[in-house]
């Protein structure tokens, strides 16, 4: 039985953008996760060494730590362990900012494809070929973010001398910037506009829906915030079970292939976790631009309303 299709091209007020995002999220899980899984191997693969590199150098740190020389002295450490952490952490930052941009594409792209075969006729592929035909834009849009980012971040500091008042403040303007970048890169992705004319739209957008704008990301974001926390339960619960094991049966968990095959894998299932919560937050705000863009154009409601016309003559 096909599953009903959610109808994206409707001004929503707050409740129904949330009670949205869910029911969307729970009938397109399944085919999602499978586009995610097909796109993202090789940089899956990546973060696996990644986990290793740092895992190794951390557990050589540690065990450095615990074991001093000579006469009480600290023995010298391992350039091994210093290699292996430094060399995890910039394939981590390679992969994981790759990852980050890859994976917002996939997810706006997955719902335009959605909106516009209005249900699940359409393949994975064409997932890509959308994503692959904005990867120029896309690059352009992470450099003007890096500089939005910088920006963000001299106001915080800023704010931050300001008692309470700051807080709140600083809150506001990150949640805005979620709303804001969040449409203006949806903006992109769906109309091909260029980055600049992509920003003002966005701009124009929520700032008309201020308020609006800005709850539906904090809310979500708490939400989400909370799903992640127990889908990262997996590899805590993994791990801090093992670090009991290790640290009553007084394991050598230096010289263990299991121990590091197990913090390996469970750094790994917690990357790959928080790689895939950035596509469920690009999702808010597909769900939102939509929501803004049909308040604001009322696009759909006369298509509807021009259809019913040329019927009844």
């Amino acid at each position: 039985m096909q599953k009903k299709y959610i109808e994206l091209r409707i001004n929503r007020d707050f409740g129904d953008i949330i009670t949205t995002y869910f029911d969307f999220f729970k009938q397109n899980i399944k085919k999602f996760t499978n586009v995610f899984i097909s796109y993202n191997g090789v940089f899956l693969v990546g973060l696996l060494i990644a986990s290793y590199l740092l895992v190794s150098g951390f557990i050589g740190f540690i065990a450095h730590e615990n074991n001093p020389g000579s006469f009480g002295a600290a023995a010298p450490l391992d350039t091994k362990y210093t290699i292996y952490m430094i060399a995890g952490g910039i394939v981590f930052f390679v992969i994981f900012l790759m990852v980050g941009v890859l994976n917002y594409s996939l997810a706006s792209s997955y719902m335009i494809r959605y909106e516009e075969t209005q249900g699940f006729d359409f393949e994975k592929k064409s997932v890509w070929e959308h994503t692959k035909s904005r990867l120029g834009s896309t690059i352009v849009f992470l450099l003007l973010l890096i500089l939005v980012f910088f920006g963000f971040m001299i106001v915080a500091i800023i704010l931050a001398f300001i008692p309470l008042l700051g807080l709140f403040a600083q809150y506001i303007i990150q949640y805005f910037m979620m709303s804001w970048l969040g449409v203006s890169y949806f903006t992109m992705m769906r109309e091909n506009k260029g980055v600049t004319d992509s920003l003002g739209q966005g701009w124009s957008l929520v700032t008309g829906n201020f308020w609006k704008a800005v709850g539906v990301n904090f809310v979500m974001g708490l939400l989400l915030s909370i799903l992640l926390l127990l889908a990262l339960t997996i590899p805590g619960v993994l791990i801090g079970i093992y670090t009991f094991h290790v640290v009553e049966n007084n394991v050598d968990y230096a010289s263990s292939i299991v121990a590091t095959v197990i913090y390996t894998l469970g750094t790994c299932l917690f990357l790959v976790i928080s790689v895939y919560g950035q596509c469920l937050t690009q999702f808010v705000n597909g769900i939102l631009y939509y929501s803004l863009h049909e308040k604001t154009y009322n696009l759909n409601t006369r298509s509807k309303i021009e259809q019913i016309g040329g019927t009844s003559e």
